[in-house]
This record gives structure tokens, sequence and C-alpha cells, in this order.
């Protein structure tokens, strides 16, 4: 059997039993339209969130109160460093497994992660083995961190407004954990922003009482050296007082004591601002939106699906006929073409030779 024979075979075997293909196609296409119609709705919701803080007004108002003070420019070390994103924050595994230990009242005071629990079990696919609620705490929040990270997302706008989405299949748990996981994001951004505006003004503080203590030393040198070399003649005095250096150190310190000074001040203003207020345009409030598994798509690829199982099926038989002839051909050679091969013919005598 060559190709040629097998096409025309495979085309006969289809084309007598196209109402078992057919029907076959149908019947999974029923089953995968039952099946979607089964599968839970995907309630989704966006809020977005905006932080009343910004880093070119924070940079400005120090600037100004700089000049105001007589200062100058400040130093860029302190005042525009660094920058907390509160998009890190929104998607950090910390935040996550914070709001998934949280309580809700609302759910007879369970942790969100129970409840994230709960809901996969309840909508899990028959196959799929059951979730088991851990012991531990520290379990609990890894595996309700991972729940939330399925359906949750964060990412910032090009206004700097932060946009977070979340999607369950369950409605009521949507508004619970997205006000949760923003509070969370809110106090975990405002607590790195005090804590930061803390530090430098800390590090200012102890900037200008160290400089301080050097303008100090500079002004009991010259004292003690105005005080030994006062009453003694010219003719005795064996060495000069380097006057004019210690003016110069002098300066170069009250110079960077006036600059700290500055960045005191600026200091005190962002520790002072550093208080965000975190308001919420796009409230995550019904109507949500849904997304459903279509029952057409699944019907239609289910059709498809069960004309190829069933097509498959039965060719089963001509496929291992075909694989066992090519197998005894290339095994045993061509029967058929040593069967056309011409045999000499003979005349019953002996040819004879001449000497």
């Amino acid at each position: 059997m060559n190709s040629k024979q097998l096409t025309k075979t495979i085309f006969l075997k289809l084309k007598k039993f196209k109402l078992i293909v057919l029907a076959g196609g149908l019947i999974v296409a029923t089953l995968l339209f039952l099946y979607a119609k089964t599968l839970p709705k995907l309630y989704n919701t966006v809020a977005t969130v905006f932080p009343l803080t910004s880093t070119n007004e924070n940079s400005a108002a120090s600037t100004a109160i700089s000049q105001l003070l007589g200062g100058g420019e400040s130093a860029k070390s302190i005042s525009q460093e660094a920058s907390i994103s509160i998009v890190d924050i929104a998607t950090s595994r910390n935040t996550r497994e914070t709001v998934a230990m949280q309580r809700l009242a609302q759910f007879n005071n369970k942790r969100i992660a129970e409840l994230l629990i709960e809901n996969a079990n309840k909508t899990k696919r028959w196959y799929a083995p059951e979730m088991k609620q851990p012991t531990d705490t520290v379990l609990l929040a890894a595996l309700g961190g991972d729940l939330l990270n399925a359906n949750f997302s964060a990412r910032p706008l090009k206004s700097g407004i932060l946009e977070v989405k979340y999607a369950n299949t369950n409605p009521d748990l949507l508004s619970p954990i997205t006000y949760a996981m923003i509070d969370k994001i809110s106090r975990f951004y405002i607590d790195l922003k005090i804590k930061k505006a803390k530090q430098d003004y800390d590090f200012t503080v102890r900037k200008i009482d160290s400089l301080q203590e050097v303008l100090n030393a500079y002004d009991q040198r010259a004292v003690h050296m105005a005080n030994t070399t006062r009453f003694v003649p010219p003719s005795k005095i064996e060495f000069s007082i380097p006057k004019e250096n210690l003016i110069t150190q002098k300066e170069n310190t009250l110079g960077q004591w006036q600059a700290v000074s500055s960045n005191r001040e600026q200091a005190l203003w962002r520790l002072q601002k550093a208080m965000p207020i975190i308001s919420i345009l796009d409230k995550p409030e019904r109507p949500f939106k849904f997304t459903k598994p279509s029952g057409m798509l699944y019907g239609i690829g289910g059709f498809v699906l069960g004309c190829l199982l069933i097509s498959f099926l039965l060719l089963i038989p001509v496929f291992y006929k075909y694989a066992e002839m090519e197998t005894t051909k290339a095994i045993f050679g061509d029967e058929d073409n040593e069967e056309k091969k011409p045999v000499p013919i003979t005349t019953g005598h002996t040819p004879t030779t001449t000497a």
C-alpha cells in the first residue's frame, strides 16, 4: 500500500462513518458546553489611589525655605537622594502576607487567608485536590499571600495615580479585601516616609553637633595661642603661630555648618510634611464587572476535538495495517517487484564454442 492508496482508504473510511464522526463531535461539544456553564464567574474591581505627595513639590518647598533662611542652594544628598515607590510596596510579598492575616469583622472575624482557602475549595475543579488550611500562621500567611498574588495587580498611571485591580469568584470578598490592601499599602507607605524623614533629621542634627564641636575646638586653640604668647618678648619667640591656617580651617568648617543647618531646616520641614494623604478616587464598590468562559467557544472547540478523536479511533486499524505492511516490506523486501522480474528463457541445449 503506497501513500495514494492510504489517502484513498482514509477518505473512504471517513465517508463511510461520517455520521458516527459527526455524532461524536456533537457529543463532545455538548459536554464541553455544559462544563463551561458550570464554571464560576470571575468578578473584578478597579480602584485608583492618589498619594498627595510629590518629589518636585517637596524639592521646591525645600529650596524656597533654604533661600528664605539665607543658606543658598542646599546639598542634594538629603532632600532628593531616595524616593519611596508606592508600587513596590503594593506588589511586595510582605504587604500581601500582612493583608492575608488581617481579620474581617463582617465574616465572623475570619482571616482573609482562611476566606480565600474556603472560596478556592468551593470553586475548585472536580479533579483538583482540596486545599488544606495550614495550622501554622507563617504557612497560612504565605498561602494567603500566594492566593492574593494570583488575582491582584497594581500599576502606576501616567498621572502618578496608583491603579489597584483585584479579581475573585466571590463578589462579597472584593470590596473588603481591596480596602484592606489599600489600607496596608497606605500605612506602609506613610511609615516609610516618616522613618526616612526622621533619619534625615537625626543625621543633620548629629552633623551639626559634630561641626559645632570642631568650631569650639578651633576657638579654644585660638584662645590658647593668644594666652600663651601675649607676654612673651619678640626676641624669645622661636616659632610662628599659624593664625592664617587656623582662620581658613574655621571658615571652611563654618561653611559646612551653615550648609548642614540649612539641611536641618529642610529635614525638619520634610518631617512635618512626611504624613502623606492617601485618597481613593475610584472606590471598589458595586456593580462589579465579571468575565465568564464562553459556552459557544467551548462547544466549537469540543466539536472539533470530538471529530478528530472519533476519526482517529476509526482510522487506527488502517494505520496499523499500513505500518505492518511497511515493516514487512522493510524486513523482507518488496515481493511484488521480485515477482515482476523477467525470467531468462532456456532452449534446452548447451551452446557450442568454437576454438
